[in-house]
């Protein structure tokens, strides 16, 4: 088994709080940690008060069915952490949550209660904020990351992506075939949920769009124009993908440097094992040999560290009209403005842009990452390394 690196966050998490939503795409593995932790508070309490686990998905009809009195049915398990599956499906439930709470406070049973598992994070965040604040903590659960795979194994998780059956799959193929399964999951049964009113099949070509343009910058008028649809329906599904957590934004620094500023955001698919599927990509030889290959692995770094990085990170990408770019800024507090250029090749070298921004902003840190695991630096205050130890390297201060 995979060791998942959010397993003690979530502990932590549950132990200060008496709701805790989990969030992340479908299929990323939320429902296997959640049972995971059910197992450690069967065996070894939480807080002192916490004696074992239920688990109910609110997908299931007969668990729904279990809810038909929720307030009755979820007073009965006090002594016990409640985890909900798909909590977005029974909007109602959010309520009913918010008095169990209250009342278990008055009563003493304060941390632990609930484990709120979603993948539609938009919807449930909007459910969950108005019935539930000051009640609930959040974290995101992503696919497998870099840290959780062995060193060896990266490209790998390149190719395949992080969700669970499709890097764990026994072959190339089935891990190809999961993954355009999942596609179509989306697709056919997901996006429509949220309101998408046309075809399948136009949606997918939005998709495909995004992934052959992995990391560029957003054009909704081409976009809309390719497609045939208008602007405000093509920020509609943009914002779908992003809120089935399939889809990142990445937003233009905000700096007070007198540059005039790219002011559109960077897409990323935010799996890149579905910017591979989408583009029917199999194989390591086939990637590399694809138009696509810089920008997926400037993806796929880029958000292995976003991932890794402490709460309250701000982020985004640098871009002047005059040609100075980061490709990735991270200001964590406490350590400074750290820009980031992300390269491929072994023997890539920061480029001018590079250094012009770096002349705007004055970073703390300036790093050159790459595929590899050497560590040394190219002046001008900038460091080449690798993404699993730069990964390592910020992981450690969200420890802190």
């Amino acid at each position: 088994m995979i060791e998942r690196l959010l397993f003690p966050f979530l502990l932590d998490a549950l132990a200060d709080s008496p709701a805790v939503a989990l969030l992340g795409p479908r299929q990323a593995g939320k429902t296997t940690l959640a049972l995971r932790v059910g197992e450690h508070v069967a065996k070894d309490g939480l807080g002192g008060r916490l004696c074992g686990s239920i688990y109910l998905d609110l997908e299931s009809p007969g668990d729904r069915q279990k809810l038909t009195d929720p307030e009755a049915y979820l007073a009965q398990h006090a002594d016990k952490l409640v985890i909900l599956d798909e909590v977005q499906q029974m909007p109602a439930l959010f309520q009913v949550l918010r008095g169990l709470i209250d009342q278990g406070r008055r009563q003493g049973l304060g941390a632990g209660r609930f484990l709120l598992l979603g993948s539609a994070t938009g919807e449930l965040l909007r459910q969950s904020s108005e019935s539930l604040a000051g009640r609930v903590a959040y974290l995101e659960l992503p696919p497998f990351q870099t840290l959780e795979v062995a060193a060896d194994q990266q490209d790998a998780l390149w190719l395949r992506g992080g969700f669970p059956n499709s890097f764990l799959a026994s072959s190339l193929s089935k891990s190809l075939t999961w993954r355009q399964n999942l596609i179509k999951t989306y697709l056919e049964r997901d996006i429509p949920s949220l309101g998408a009113r046309v075809p399948a099949e136009t949606l997918r070509r939005l998709w495909t769009m995004l992934a052959h343009q992995q990391g560029g910058l957003l054009d909704v008028s081409q976009l809309g124009k390719n497609l045939m649809l208008d602007a405000k329906t093509v920020n509609r599904y943009l914002d779908m993908l992003v809120d089935l957590m399939l889809l990142r934004r990445v937003q233009p620094w905000h700096s007070n440097t007198g540059k005039r500023l790219v002011k559109s955001p960077k897409l990323y698919v935010r799996d890149s094992g579905l910017v591979h599927a989408l583009l029917g990509i199999g194989t390591h030889d086939v990637l590399l040999s694809h138009p696509v290959v810089g920008n997926s692995w400037e993806g796929f770094a880029l958000e292995t560290l976003l991932n890794a990085a402490p709460l309250n990170t701000s982020s985004g990408f640098y871009r002047t009209s005059n040609g100075a770019e980061v490709d990735l800024l991270l200001d964590m507090p406490g350590h400074g403005l750290w820009a980031i250029e992300i390269k491929r090749g072994a023997s890539s070298k920061p480029r001018r842009g590079f250094y012009s921004a770096c002349e705007d902003l004055q970073p703390a840190s300036r790093w050159l990452v790459y595929p590899g695991a050497e560590s040394y630096p190219v002046g001008d205050g900038v460091q080449v390394i690798g993404l699993r130890v730069l990964t390592e390297t910020i992981e450690r201060l969200r420890l802190l």
